[in-house]
């Protein structure tokens, strides 16, 4: 297979498997964290950004693809989603954006990679907290989903750097741990049912 179709199958999963995620936002199922996917989406078009600059090639449409369907779930979180938000996610977004202002200062495209991804992997706590406690309320198939998709960006990349392959890498693994943590809790709630 061809880095071109490696990449146009990423993108099109990478927009595919928000369907399912929208969906059961919208009908109540998933209530997804504001302040994640914020961060998500702003911090994935500066990704993208840099993948662009830095000759990641087809292996960067998935995070264009992924990051359109981001945003679009960040609009829905306002109205659908958690409105709950301790300390610690007040802490988490604060760290975010504190990475965000450093890329800002420094303006190089690998360093902003290494502070976004930095952010990204920060911006997941809130929903990891969230899922903790409530993990019936969001959608783990999606973020299988999500792990296959940029697991194929990488395959994708035409030129591998820390800038080209360090954003999608932190998400294959934090959307891994994440499926994994919310199976383990299900489990775990299910067990201590009567």
């Amino acid at each position: 297979m061809t880095k071109e179709v490696i990449g146009y199958t990423a993108a099109i999963v990478g927009v595919i498997y928000y369907i399912p995620y929208v969906h059961d936002v919208l009908k109540g199922g998933t209530k997804p964290h504001a302040f994640s996917w914020f961060l998500w989406s702003v911090l994935g078009w500066i990704a993208f950004a840099a993948q662009i600059i830095k000759g990641g090639g087809p292996g960067s449409w998935a995070t264009g693809a992924a990051t359109t369907c981001a945003s679009i779930v960040f609009f829905f979180s306002l109205v659908k989603g958690e409105k709950m938000f301790p300390f610690f996610d007040w802490i988490s977004l604060i760290g975010a954006i504190l990475a965000l202002i450093l890329w800002r200062i420094t303006r190089d495209p690998t360093l902003a990679v290494v502070l976004i991804t930095t952010a990204d992997a920060i911006a997941y706590f809130p929903t990891f907290r969230k899922t903790f406690w409530k993990p019936f309320e969001e959608h783990l198939t999606f973020y299988a989903l999500g792990a296959l998709t940029y697991g194929l960006a990488l395959l994708a990349l035409e030129t591998y750097s820390l800038a080209t392959w360090l954003f999608p890498t932190e998400i294959l693994i934090m959307d891994s741990l994440f499926v994994g943590m919310g199976l383990i809790r299900r489990r775990q709630l299910r067990n201590t049912k009567p």
